[in-house]
């Protein structure tokens, strides 16, 4: 009989039922295996003492104040890899789209969504994904496109809510496209993920679009976006060690009912729900406190992408008024470009995640 490590026992505890878990023999292995979503993992891999932890200080100051610190130790050195496993790079190949983070020349982070016809992204080995284009010149992430600077990347199923992290380096770039190297790969849980179809993918050589729209401030419009939102993505990264050539950038989801992100004047106020518990982003903000945000109108294509700065609040009342939230956190907005018709696809809206109809709003 095979026991369960009691960490990842742990952490499948805390990711909830929404999650697809599944224990399996595998036939050619000693020790069984865990499967979150399609990866696979061993669940009695050692950790030692030698072992460099996964986490940066960031991660690991959140940890241990919400009394994870041990647990994680051990499960991040199961989950995170520094390639992409076969399904993963699989998965990437059938997806119309991907989300992206980049910071630009003066330090801000931006976040984005690339799309085209599906098969635009490839693996062509574990540890490289190429991408067969480049961001349009009023993208605010192509600011922080260069040979060698360190991008998130964010690969989502929307009708099946799964979903990947790749964080590594842009080791190639021309006009057709760019490939980045993989330093670090993670799935994650479908929490929060809203369900949706593609409806359509414009061919690249679409009409001309509306001029995209710089502001310095949130007017009418940018609120009304920001209000009627059941998803986001957010942009951020730390330079380990106070070093810039240790950066490392994370894009990821976040996701919620019709009105779960306030907005007062240019400040966002963002409740924090369960997760994973790698504190990848939070733990980013910590050593580092701005975020790049980016809006999607499903429906129209546009794009409404911020940028400010950010300030994580584990104790107020807010917490406790805000129905499944465990931290909030505010983002002070520095700038905003909407860009109408920005992506090529087109979604209809299917359902909510079940995680998300056990959350609330702030009305």
């Amino acid at each position: 009989m095979h026991l369960i490590d009691k960490n990842v026992l742990s952490l499948l505890t805390a990711c909830s039922a929404s999650r697809r878990l599944l224990l399996r023999q595998t036939p050619h292995l000693r020790n069984p295996t865990l499967l979150i979503g399609d990866a696979a993992m061993p669940l009695v891999t050692p950790v030692t003492p030698a072992t460099p932890s996964p986490w940066h200080a960031g991660e690991k100051q959140l940890q241990s104040q919400t009394g994870v610190a041990e647990r994680m130790e051990a499960v991040g050195s199961k989950v995170l890899r520094d390639h992409l496993p076969e399904q993963h790079q699989r998965f990437y190949t059938q997806l119309p789209c991907i989300v992206v983070g980049a910071v630009d020349a003066h330090g801000q982070p931006w976040a984005s969504v690339l799309d085209d016809r599906a098969g635009f992204i490839a693996s062509p080995q574990p540890r490289l994904l190429t991408v067969s284009r480049v961001p349009d010149l009023d993208d605010p992430i192509s600011h922080g496109f260069t040979p060698g600077a360190a991008l998130g990347l964010l690969g989502i199923e929307l009708h099946t809510r799964r979903r990947n992290r790749v964080n590594g380096r842009i080791s190639q770039l021309d006009q057709q496209g760019f490939s980045v190297a993989v330093e670090q790969a993670f799935g994650n849980c479908p929490q929060y993920i809203q369900q949706r179809q593609l409806n359509q993918a414009l061919p690249p050589s679409q009409p001309a679009r509306p001029m995209s729209t710089h502001l310095s401030a949130l007017d009418d419009a940018a609120v009304a976006t920001i209000r009627m939102a059941d998803t986001f993505f957010v942009a951020s990264y730390a330079d380990v060690l106070d070093d810039p050539e240790q950066r490392q950038v994370d894009v990821s989801h976040r996701g919620g009912l019709k009105g779960f992100v306030r907005v007062d004047g240019d400040v966002l106020t963002i409740p924090d729900f369960a997760g994973n518990r790698f504190f990848n982003t939070l733990g980013n903000f910590v050593l580092n406190p701005r975020a790049g945000l980016v809006f999607v109108d499903f429906a129209s294509g546009d794009l409404l992408h911020l940028t400010g700065r950010v300030e994580v609040i584990l104790d107020s009342p807010e917490i406790a008024a805000f129905e499944g939230a465990e931290r909030v956190w505010k983002l002070q907005v520095d700038a905003a470009v909407r860009r109408p018709a920005a992506l090529r696809s087109r979604w209809t809206f299917e359902a909510f995640s079940p995680a998300s109809l056990n959350t609330g709003t702030w009305r």
